[in-house]
C-alpha cells in the first residue's frame, strides 16, 4: 500500500452504538494485514445539541429516553437491556443507570483539542469509558479537566475555547 487509508468516524460520546462500533472495529483491524496503513479520524457529532443540563438534578440515560420518547421509566430500562448485552459481547460494561446525560459540546471540544496533539483515539476511548462505565458527568468542567489530564492534556488545553 502507498499512503494511509483514512477512516472517518462521526460519533457522539453518548452514543452507545458508537462505542460498541469502536471496539468491534479495533478487534477487526487487528486481523488486517495492513493494520499500520489504516488511520481512524474522529469527527464530532452531537446526537442532541438541545440538551440542557441541570447540575442539581442530573438525568441518567433511562430517565432521558423515557422523557424524550414519553414512555415509562421501566420501558426505557427494558429497551436498553439489548444494548447492554451488545456492549458485553464487545467486551464493554455499560451502566446506563449511572451515565449522566449532558450536552456533549464541550466534551467534543476537548476531544478535538486532543486530536491536535495526537491524542484523538485516547480521548475518544477515555470519554466513552467515563460516560458508559463510570458515569462521569462531562457536563462539568472539572470532569473535562480530569479526563483531559488523564490522556495527556493540560488544564490550560482543556479550558481553551
Amino acid at each position: 500500500m502507498t499512503g494511509k487509508m483514512i477512516i472517518e468516524v462521526w460519533s457522539d460520546i453518548m452514543c452507545p452504538f458508537c462505542y460498541i462500533g469502536k471496539r468491534n472495529y479495533e478487534e477487526a483491524i487487528k486481523q488486517f494485514a495492513h493494520e499500520d496503513d489504516v488511520e481512524i479520524v474522529w469527527k464530532s457529532f452531537q446526537l442532541d445539541p438541545s440538551i440542557e443540563q441541570d447540575p442539581d438534578n442530573p438525568t441518567n440515560v433511562y430517565q432521558y429516553l423515557a422523557e424524550r420518547k414519553q414512555m415509562r421509566y421501566e420501558q426505557s430500562v427494558k429497551m436498553h437491556e439489548g444494548v447492554v448485552e451488545m456492549a458485553k459481547a464487545a467486551g464493554l460494561e455499560y451502566n446506563f443507570d449511572k451515565a449522566v446525560v449532558a450536552n456533549s459540546f464541550d466534551a467534543h471540544r476537548v476531544i478535538q483539542m486532543a486530536k491536535t496533539k495526537g491524542l484523538g483515539d485516547a480521548a475518544e476511548e477515555r470519554f466513552f469509558y467515563a460516560y458508559f462505565t463510570e458515569g462521569k458527568d462531562y457536563g462539568k468542567e472539572s470532569t473535562l479537566i480530569e479526563l483531559g489530564k488523564e490522556i495527556g492534556l493540560t488544564e490550560t488545553d482543556v479550558k481553551k475555547r
